[in-house]
């Protein structure tokens, strides 16, 4: 237990300071990773929104992908499974990123921004937890998507072929793929840095099961620590790093307070119920958007149908005036978030309390 302890904690840190030294080499600043931002920049490219600052295949997800694939692999630990009611995993993986483009963050990106300064995702976090509490209330009432089945190897395989495609795409930038000159998207490390960045992460939080909404279920449930203390290595080798690095380069890399963060807004109610719609559905989901790309290079059909949700939810966020800005919440988003919501209440008591048979 103490090694596996020892063991995922480093893994935090390690994957800490990688989210530190991305924005280093050119990634924006609190968001040297970002599993929401960097998918929705990828739904830009591919021309799935116009919205011009937002538009870069990030090989970050990429790597991810490939990394966990690699990882799962070689270790024996690759399976070709799912059929856990795939379209209601799309209907949250789609509103998870409704929440995130309130909050303007995942879960990981919501620990980076507090690793510098910003104060605002302590309200994120307060979200998040309320929204994973939510979901635990249901899986102690037998919340459940029933199960997943063994399929045909290559349907596993899908995913990360296509992860390939997007990689050559990158590399080759025709001209029907969009990349952003100015805005968020424009800021980006060398892609073959962002790539082993994203592998190295992939492949770690394959071993470990690193996942921040696991991490708060199991603190809930079991009391069990473990997968909490990778996310508090997290934050501490990146805060460690940016004070670091700022110290190194005059470049203030930490900035505590709440106004003027970087790609953020102080609207302190909507990122609370932006990040409570995000905890809520991912324990219904079973993990946060990482643990969600790291299941789908395993081989998970289910996780890579949320994959797809979350790319078509980010479509539809910009396309509709759901996301936020630096300026604060649309209409449209708070709308978003309450209907999403709204629709995790409806599908958790649905599998709950009217469950047909298994």
């Amino acid at each position: 237990m103490n090694n596996e302890k020892t063991t995922i904690i480093a893994a935090g840190a390690v994957i800490g300071v990688i989210a530190s030294v991305l924005v280093l080499f050119g990634n924006p600043v609190n968001m040297g990773f970002c599993i929401a931002c960097f998918i929705r920049d990828t739904a830009g490219a591919l021309g799935m929104h116009r919205a011009a600052p937002v538009q870069y295949i990030r090989p970050e997800i990429i790597g991810i992908i490939l990394g966990a694939f690699c990882m799962a692999f070689f270790h024996k630990e690759f399976a070709s499974k799912g059929g856990s009611a795939p379209m209601t995993r799309f209907t949250l993986g789609f509103f998870v990123m409704v929440g995130c483009l309130m909050f303007l963050g995942c879960p990981f990106r919501m620990i980076v921004r507090l690793a510098g300064g910003d104060l605002n995702a302590v309200l994120g976090l307060l979200g998040f937890f309320g929204g994973v509490l939510t979901g635990v209330f249901f899986l102690n009432k037998g919340f459940s998507l029933k199960r997943s089945y063994r399929l045909a190897a290559w349907d596993g395989y899908v995913l990360p072929a296509v992860q390939v495609v997007f990689l050559i795409l990158l590399i080759a930038a025709p001209a029907f793929i969009f990349f952003s000159e100015e805005g968020p998207a424009s800021k980006h490390a060398f892609w073959l840095i962002s790539l082993l960045a994203g592998a190295a992460v992939g492949a770690l939080a394959q071993r470990t099961r690193l996942c921040m909404a696991g991490g708060l279920r199991d603190v809930v449930l079991f009391k069990d620590y473990k997968l909490i203390l990778g996310f508090v290595a997290v934050f501490a080798a990146a805060l460690v790093t940016n004070v670091v690095l700022t110290l190194v380069t005059g470049t203030p890399y930490v900035n505590f307070g709440f106004a003027g963060q970087p790609v953020a807004h102080t609207d302190g109610i909507w990122n609370l119920l932006g990040m409570y719609l995000v905890g809520f559905a991912a324990i219904l989901l079973g993990g946060c958007p990482l643990r969600q790309l790291v299941l789908s290079g395993e081989g998970n059909t289910d996780s890579q149908v949320t994959y797809l949700g979350l790319l078509v939810g980010a479509a539809f966020c910009h396309n509709f005036g759901l996301a936020s800005s630096g300026e604060g919440p649309t209409a449209n988003g708070k709308i978003g978030v309450i209907v999403g919501i709204c629709v995790c209440l409806i599908i958790a008591s649905l599998n709950t309390f009217k469950k047909g048979d298994k």
